[in-house]
């Protein structure tokens, strides 16, 4: 583990005596970067490609939230924080463009450099960064805050932090970190790190949740809040940032609001009664039904469908295999092929939209049907022992008729539960040689009614294998505690996947996550072939290499059988009022992170 408050004070004399570090022949800073190739933008670019650099500021946005939360350090696994903290609220070294892969361009820093290996990075802070109480963005805060994200804060920062082999500062405003594994990836990981004010945190232990309105240089401040209730967002008139390119078109709202409600259908409810002004349909029976309401009949409400390209990520009920009942494959594959999915599709979405194949589905990234070839059979083949026949030969979903019985399957299931060693008694239930039950627990959070109808079908289905499946209903707190804490035995679950899969999964499904907690790794992977995937990818120098490392991990996932996937969608549903607009031009990804409310902006009515 780096010391770095000792390389700091070893480091301030070399710079300032003009001793050059090592390694930076090479090197030239760099107004961004990209994980393969060059930056799409120009040094001297105008905005993101999907900005309105012309939106006019002003005007306020309200969302609803089902849920709660009782904290506001968004940084740590205690309490519960709105997630919008951390975007609205924080800034990083570099931001990201979402009509690229991943590719990072200049925010609080305003160069980024490193060598043809990626084996170290440079940071040059902008000597105009501020906090928003007008304080400067310091070389000592950005260190302070790598090295406590990274020891005390989310087990989401500790494995990039354990990768650092030293973090030193080479000149007045610049920081290098060099690696001590190979990761192509880091110096973009460490260019989304968040920079903290040091000084805020003096006297304070770090690793506790905490109410203090949080000091940052984003563009937002907290105004007000009530735990629980609802957070307000104030833009920062005298943000530092607001000037640059990056920026220029987004952060346009005077005010963002969050309400919360105990219940998703209220939520719904509150934006028909106009109370809060934006809604994110997930039903597409719904989009199609529910929407015939006053306001949008005069046109107050407007539908939008926005597309992207981004992959299908993973949606549906997941086994946490840390439970003994989980972790016999066969179990698992006897208990998707009891969940009929076609019949499922039908009452909840009209039978209308296709059903996730596998992780990286939707992309060039997702698994190719069939035998694995080429250079993700090279990559499987070491590991044909551990990995799951299918994984090489291609896996499949079970497709039912349709029907409720779902015989086919039901008895396919029932065989596999057999060879598994359980079979159904003369009473009906599904039990194993020493006479015990199978039953288990879905956990669902309050207020789910989509994930609840689902889960009520699903236990229908099982009732024909003998199986006992009950819905357990808790709170946003308790679910986050309890999935937090792996306490579960069927979870709903969701990861989305974006372009350029890295780093994140090995949180997603790294050994490491099976008992540190935390994690995403809900399921429990622990496979010593996902985690040389992961390393592929994170090792790979050609995109052709990078995308048969992502393939191969997508088939290991897949053919676990580690998740009951359902539905996915290639656009997303927003119903929002008329005032609310947004740029003509989408970006890649899409609705998604960085595109609401980040380049949305308020525009009164010509009546008005």
């Amino acid at each position: 583990m780096p010391q770095i408050n000792h390389v700091v004070l070893a480091v301030a004399c070399a710079f300032a005596s003009g001793v050059v570090a090592p390694g930076k022949v090479h090197a030239v800073p760099s107004h961004g970067i990209a994980m393969y190739g060059e930056p799409a933008l120009p040094p001297d670019f105008v905005s993101l490609p999907y900005a309105y650099p012309d939106a006019p500021k002003g005007g306020s946005i309200t969302y609803g939230r089902s849920g709660s939360f009782d904290s506001l350090h968004p940084w740590i696994v205690k309490g519960r924080a709105p997630w919008e903290i951390r975007s609205h609220v924080y800034e990083t070294l570099l931001g990201r463009s979402y009509d690229e892969p991943f590719t990072l361009y200049g925010l609080l820093a305003e160069t980024v450099e490193t060598g043809p290996d990626r084996d170290w990075v440079e940071f040059t802070l902008r000597p105009e960064a501020r906090f928003s109480d007008g304080s400067p963005v310091t070389v000592e805060d950005l260190l302070w805050s790598f090295e406590t994200l990274g020891t005390e804060g989310h087990p989401r920062y500790s494995l990039s932090w354990k990768k650092i082999e030293s973090a030193m500062q080479t000149g007045e405003r610049t920081v290098r970190f060099t690696f001590n594994t190979v990761d192509r990836e880091l110096p973009l990981i460490l260019g989304l790190r968040p920079v903290l004010q040091k000084s805020q945190w003096d006297g304070k232990g770090f690793g506790e949740s905490s109410l203090d309105i949080p000091i940052g240089s984003g563009p937002y401040v907290v105004e007000e809040f009530e735990p629980g209730r609802f957070i307000r967002f104030a833009r920062d008139t005298d943000y530092w940032g607001k000037d640059l390119s990056f920026n220029r078109g987004r952060h346009n709202f005077d005010k963002i609001t969050y309400e919360y409600f105990g219940d998703g259908g209220v939520v719904f409810e509150a934006f028909k009664a106009g109370e809060i002004d934006i809604y994110r349909e997930w039903n597409a029976a719904k989009w199609d039904s529910n929407y015939d309401f006053p306001a949008v009949r005069t046109n107050a409400v407007v539908k939008s469908e926005i597309y992207h390209q981004r992959p299908s990520g993973i949606r549906g009920f997941v086994f946490n295999t840390r439970r003994e009942k989980f972790t016999d494959i066969r179990v698992r594959d006897a208990l998707i092929h009891a969940f009929n999915f076609e019949l499922t599709n039908a009452i909840m979405n009209d039978g209308k939209l296709p059903r996730i194949q596998s992780y990286f589905s939707n992309s060039v990234l997702g698994a190719k049907p069939g035998p694995a070839t080429g250079k993700v059979l090279e990559l499987l083949l070491p590991f044909k022992n551990e990995i799951p026949e299918d994984a090489l030969e291609g896996y499949t979903l079970p497709v039912s008729d349709g029907s409720e019985r779902n015989r086919k399957n039901i008895l396919l299931a029932r065989d596999l539960f057999q060879s598994a060693g359980w079979s159904i008694d003369t009473d009906g239930v599904l039990k194993n040689a020493d006479g015990e039950a199978f039953e288990f627990e879905i956990l669902v959070v309050q207020g789910a009614h989509d994930t609840m109808s689902i889960a009520e079908i699903y236990i229908e289905s099982l009732k024909r294998l003998g199986i006992q499946a009950e819905i357990t209903l808790v709170d946003s707190s308790q679910y986050q505690e309890r999935t937090n804490a792996y306490d579960f035995d069927v979870a709903w679950y969701r990861r989305s996947m974006s372009l350029s899969p890295g780093n994140e999964q090995r949180l997603y499904w790294g050994r490491e996550g099976v008992e540190t907690p935390g994690t995403r790794n809900w399921m429990g992977v622990a496979s010593d072939a996902v985690e040389a995937m992961i390393a592929a990818i994170l090792e790979a120098r050609e995109q052709s290499d990078f995308i048969a490392g992502v393939r191969a991990l997508d088939r290991i996932l897949t053919a676990n059988r580690f998740v009951i996937p359902v539905w996915y969608s290639n656009f997303s549903r927003l119903a929002y009022k008329a005032e609310l607009r947004f740029p003509e031009s989408i970006p890649i990804y899409g609705d998604w992170i960085g595109f609401l409310p980040d380049v949305w902006w308020y525009e009164k009515p010509a009546a008005e």
